[in-house]
């Protein structure tokens, strides 16, 4: 028999617990990345080594939580009780160690499982956990799990708490880099969901007093039909209204966790806001109708929580708590009675709701006849002109690579065709546009199912009905580093800010960064993406370097591509600032405000020419 089918004792092998999470980090943190996604591992440790803070002040202890990162070093402090000293060890390298097995601490916890912090130890380069209690404090270093330096208990004058520093390992997460923006939304929301808990961040202070109120007034950048319905009970908050743009827009959590993909309790909310507007009108409304142009945020504090992965971003539980109401009865149960209420209560809300539903309604019986006809076109355009190269795994199944799956929208043959030979069929679909997509500034979704490329990429993402159907976790737009490349870039931007704004705003758009320079001699090469790197690489390589310009992405050979878009891949997140509003923005960038948008332009090309300069 060949030796690759013998299976003997030398064949079973058993991996301590650094090990087993350093070989399978896809099982804890979902998936490694660089920083770019807000789902990347880096921010999952971040989150790990927070949720033990905020389990702390949910159950009244330590209401202020300091957090700063420098030079990829994270130092989180809280005041909490702190982990009883004797077990300090256990707690941050044993698994399944820990106090929230027991319901009676920790009732409504986010992390049941023991595993948190000890992910976080194993694929950190550098962990140090300092706890302080009863005037003592004990502290423990380790290099990617293995204990450096256990210190004795030692006299200690302060705060009770936890104190963790920890700096993700390179050898796991390559050239990472934190990206505020990303981390700050995190906070906020951590914020949201516990009233009156402070998290500061590198000095700045993050604080809420009305909850997911404050998330919705925070998060809607635009115009509202009627003031934030904000309902509040012992165990669920729901804050929701509608807005003047299309699809539905969710913010929900379990226990204070954000999970992005939704779950139970997410399907539960939009069943039952449903039922309750049809009773209240007394009408049999159509669920699409009630829930177009839907802004809502929902969280519920349940017992015993279960999520479909480490990561915890989508809940699978079915009741409240083992034996409870199911999680329908509960959330239908509660809007019944509070929104119901609200309704009768506030008469001109009402009013605005129910006109709202019926404008949905016309539009969408106008457009009915449109979408039959855009869907047959999509079926023939997708069989013979195979504009979507798929992949095998996608964002909606249960696969550990889902979170990995990926679609490069390119213009042109000669860019897809370079992609679609060097990508990796498993993970990375190609989808091809046709020439420049229309600017749909300012024009009704009747235009996504009467221009062809729209709908057909409309269709591919499987997004017609709402982020519930996204087939992909990352979309990534691919166009050439020139001014043609940009244009497009901007048209496909402002298509999703348009039509499908909860794409960009829950970090799913991305531009792919391409080399602008190969430099190379007989020995090495060196792919640059801007005018500092080639600097830099002549100087490493010699003035007598021979350097490419890569005018278009068709120029790359696949076997170069490969190198650009596999574990190495540079993406440039598309995100909205706190303070962007989109109507504001698309009107200003892609309106017909030619003077003021020329001028703007002019000052920052000549900003940049300085910097170059210099």
């Amino acid at each position: 028999m060949p030796d690759q089918f013998t299976y003997t004792e030398a064949e079973v092998k058993s991996l301590d617990w650094k090990d087993h999470i350093r070989f399978r980090p896809g099982m804890y943190i979902g998936k490694l990345g660089d920083g770019s996604s807000p789902d990347d591992g880096i921010y999952v440790l971040l989150k790990e080594a927070i949720d033990n803070a905020i389990d702390e002040f949910m159950m009244g202890f330590g209401k202020t939580i300091e957090i700063s990162i420098k030079n990829n070093s994270v130092t989180l402090r809280d005041y909490g009780r702190g982990i009883p000293l004797g077990k300090v060890l256990d707690c941050v390298s044993v698994i399944n160690t820990g106090a929230k097995f027991d319901t009676k601490a920790f009732k409504k916890s986010v992390g049941l499982n023991g595993v948190g912090t000890k992910a976080v130890n194993a694929l950190s380069s550098y962990f140090k956990v300092d706890a302080i209690r009863e005037n003592k404090i004990k502290t423990i270093e380790f290099e990617r799990g293995k204990v450096i330096k256990d210190n004795r208990l030692q006299s200690c004058s302060d705060r009770n708490g936890t104190k963790l520093v920890f700096t993700p390992d390179e050898k796991m997460f390559g050239k990472f880099h934190f990206i505020n923006e990303h981390i700050e939304k995190m906070l906020w929301n951590y914020c949201y969901l516990n009233p009156g808990l402070t998290i500061v961040y590198n000095g700045n202070k993050f604080h809420s007093e009305k909850g997911l109120f404050d998330l919705l007034t925070a998060n809607i950048s635009q115009e509202m039909i009627y003031p934030i319905i904000h309902l509040k009970g012992d165990d669920i908050e729901i804050a929701l209204t509608h807005g003047n743009k299309y699809g539905e827009e969710y913010y929900s959590f379990v226990n204070g966790q954000n999970t992005t993909q939704g779950g139970t309790h997410l399907a539960a909310f939009r069943g039952a806001v449903v039922d309750t507007i049809r009773e209240f009108y007394k009408k049999e409304y159509d669920a699409v109708d009630v829930r177009e142009g839907m802004i809502a945020a929902l969280n519920v504090k349940i017992i015993e929580p279960v999520f479909e992965s480490q990561t915890k971003t989508k809940l699978g539980s079915q009741e409240i708590e083992p034996g409870g109401a199911s999680m329908r009865t509960y959330i239908g149960d509660f809007l019944k009675k509070e929104l119901d209420n609200f309704l009768h209560k506030n008469q001109e809300t009402a009013d605005a709701l129910q006109k709202k539903i019926e404008e949905n309604e016309h539009e969408r019986k106008e457009l009915a006849g449109i979408q039959k006809i855009a869907k047959e076109r999509a079926k023939k355009a997708n069989l013979h002109n195979r504009k979507l190269r798929d992949c095998k795994v996608h964002y909606d199944n249960h696969s550990e690579n889902r979170l990995e799956s990926t679609i490069f929208i390119t213009e042109g043959d000669s860019a897809s065709g370079s992609i679609t030979k060097s990508r990796n069929v498993s993970t990375q679909a190609v989808f091809s546009l046709k020439g420049k997509p229309l600017n749909v500034f300012g024009l009704s979704k009747k235009v996504v199912y009467e221009n062809e490329e729209l709908h057909l990429l409309q269709s591919a993402l499987s997004i017609e009905e709402g982020l519930e159907g996204l087939r992909y976790n990352n979309i990534v737009i691919a166009t050439d580093a020139d001014v043609d490349g940009m244009h497009i870039r901007l048209l496909l931007i402002t298509f999703f800010l348009q039509f499908f704004p909860d794409i960009v705003k829950n970090g799913h758009l991305y531009i792919l960064k391409t080399p602008l320079f190969r430099v190379r001699n007989k020995q090495r090469t060196i792919y640059c993406y801007d005018e500092h790197e080639k600097q830099e690489a002549l100087k490493e390589l010699g003035e007598k370097a021979e350097i490419t310009r890569f005018k278009g992405l068709g120029e790359i050979s696949p076997d170069e591509f490969k190198n650009f878009i596999g574990p190495d891949m540079r993406l440039e997140p598309v995100i909205l600032g706190k303070e962007d509003t989109i109507g504001h923005m698309l009107k200003y960038y892609m309106g017909e405000n030619t003077p003021e948008r020329q001028e703007f332009i002019i000052e920052n090309l000549r900003v940049e020419k300085e910097m170059i300069d210099r």
